[in-house]
């Protein structure tokens, strides 16, 4: 086993180790078709959509180091119920408070098309968490079932940094994990908005790396022929069509 050194943030800080890889849990927060798929995000300019892309290829690639490392993968994604409507988002959006009211679909309602992971996707026996608001914790029972595993640290990517990754990773913190926000493996669609959320959550409640930091601390805690570090490479990020069922799902 490789000596264990820290984690260095994207400053070039080096931190403390949060955990062993053993204990640590990649969180794979709304990579999803309707949050993800160029063929969606027509309303943004393509400088935009193209960092989209980038992150969720970065992710996909962390995802492919951390089972390479034998670390923890758990989905974790939006599936919005129509028979219960988010109220207070609607009326946020400007939006009649009753779906029935006005045309406009909601992203990523269970089930349909735009739930399904893009460019990854859980293999067999990975765990799949479905949340109905911002955070992976709110209702979902995920903190128990992290717990239950011995996990005592995450580290996050997907989208969007400022919106579900944020509140994700704000939660995990306050309910007692240890959290690393992996930042070229998040997004969000505007730049601005990415840098702000990222620097706020270094300051408050993760310690902020790149992927390939991330899989390093995993590869200097891994026993066995990742000890030096599983490289970020990238894997395919294509169409993976509709299938949280791929993984295991134990939460709703």
């Amino acid at each position: 086993m490789s000596e264990v050194r820290g984690i260095a943030d994207v400053s070039g800080r080096l931190w403390a180790p949060p955990g062993p890889a053993r204990e640590c849990a990649l969180l794979v927060v709304d990579v999803q078709r309707d949050f993800a798929d160029p063929a969606v995000l027509t309303w943004l300019d393509a400088a935009d959509r193209d960092r989209v892309a980038a992150a969720v290829e970065r992710t996909s690639a962390l995802v492919g180091a951390a089972r390479a490392a034998g670390v923890r993968v758990v989905w974790v994604g939006l599936g919005q119920d129509p028979a219960e409507p988010w109220a207070a988002s609607r009326w946020l959006r400007g939006l009649p408070e009753d779906p029935s009211d006005d045309p406009e679909e909601e992203p990523c309602v269970e089930g349909t098309p735009g739930a399904a992971w893009f460019g990854v996707s859980p293999e067999p026996g990975e765990e799949v968490v479905v949340k109905r608001r911002y955070s992976g914790f709110l209702g979902t029972g995920l903190a128990d079932t992290l717990r239950s595993g011995g996990t005592t640290w995450v580290a996050a990517a997907g989208l969007t940094t400022e919106c579900c990754v944020d509140a994700t990773v704000r939660d995990a913190f306050q309910l007692g994990f240890r959290t690393v926000v992996a930042a070229d493996a998040t997004a969000a669609y505007q730049e601005d908005a990415h840098r702000h959320a990222l620097a706020a959550l270094g300051q408050n409640a993760a310690v902020v790396a790149t992927a390939d930091a991330v899989a390093a601390a995993w590869g200097a805690q891994a026993d066995g022929p990742q000890a030096d570090g599983p490289q970020v490479n990238s894997v395919d990020a294509g169409d993976t069509g509709p299938a949280a069922s791929d993984g295991r799902k134990v939460t709703e």
